[in-house]
């Protein structure tokens, strides 16, 4: 007799699975949703796609909210809303605010608490808080050294303590701002004794993300500094993930985080090529214990990702 399992992945969509599924060599799957190739997809344990939306842009960050619905990009300064039926039940797209005149790109969105959402506008140089009916109601300037429409920021979050830890990919350091703007803490990467090189399989000090951990530390995906860190408050290295330590793994460009509630941290391993997998998690101990790599179903370009089973843990 097949025993199965049923998990509902979003709300109004479930699939039924051969229950003990696992992957060779792990003690366990996830179920995730990412995007790349022109989609944004919901992947099974056992690797099947049970949900798809047509999205040709490349994404840079990705929540699924307490509704079931998700929130990603459609295009450099559009952010959605998307029910599990397809249907798009909210949007906002960013423009330039005078007096700047030139492009602004999004990179970093979250659906605060109360309703609103917070969105990271390149170009602007600015944090904005917007409402349900799109009118912004609170703005918060960043400092940027190196202005660029591209590279302002990559991914920001709203912490429980009101402000915003902001990773500035052109200038290759890690703010936390207070509600006025005021950088109140920040962290600039460094090469780590390696020569900067160009290109996505290069390596540099375009960090990707942050999350501050619950004793106060901040784990850093360094981006093309190919490598995960863990800084403390005074900025001192307590704990690092390097390029080529986890055996068999080659870290590229390193992107999203994820601190599972068992202290194993799941990240994005991006433009690493096909001989790498694009997900990886490991415990604090260093042990691979869980990889995705489908470079059929999601490409070199997969950025971001969201674990569905389970929640994560920190900031």
């Amino acid at each position: 007799m097949r025993t199965v399992i049923a998990f509902t992945v979003l709300s109004g969509l479930t699939l039924t699975l051969p229950a003990g599924s696992a992957e060779p060599g792990h003690r366990h799957r996830h179920r995730l949703i990412a995007a790349d190739k022109g989609k944004v997809a919901v992947v099974e344990a056992d690797g099947k796609v049970s949900w798809e939306y047509p999205n040709p842009f490349t994404i840079h960050d990705l929540a699924r909210l307490p509704n079931g619905n998700l929130l990603f990009q459609t295009g450099p300064a559009t952010v959605v809303e998307v029910s599990p039926d397809k249907k798009v039940v909210w949007s906002y797209r960013s423009k330039p605010q005078p007096p700047y005149s030139g492009p602004v790109e999004v990179h970093a969105y979250q659906r605060l608490a109360n309703g609103s959402t917070m969105i990271a506008e390149t170009g602007n140089q600015r944090i904005i808080e917007v409402d349900r009916d799109g009118v912004i109601v609170k703005v918060v300037p960043l400092k940027v050294d190196h202005p660029h429409p591209h590279r302002d920021t990559r991914q920001a979050r709203k912490l429980s303590n009101g402000h915003y830890l902001v990773c500035h990919e052109g200038d290759g350091v890690v703010r936390e701002y207070d509600g006025d703007g005021q950088v109140v803490w920040s962290h600039a990467l460094d090469l780590a004794g390696r020569p900067r090189t160009s290109g996505h399989d290069g390596h540099g000090t375009e960090c990707f993300s942050a999350l501050r951990k619950a004793d106060g530390n901040t784990l850093i995906a360094c981006g093309n500094g190919n490598r995960v860190i863990e800084v403390n408050p005074k900025g001192a290295i307590v704990w690092s993930i390097e390029q080529d330590e986890l055996p068999g793994i080659k870290l590229f460009w390193v992107t999203t985080l994820d601190l599972r509630p068992n202290g194993n941290l799941i990240f994005g391993n991006c433009h690493a090529g096909p001989d790498n997998p694009q997900i990886i998690e490991v415990t604090r101990d260093k042990k691979v214990v869980w990889t995705f790599k489908d470079h059929e179903l999601f490409g070199n370009d997969l950025v971001c990702s969201v674990i569905l089973d389970g929640d994560g843990s920190g900031d």
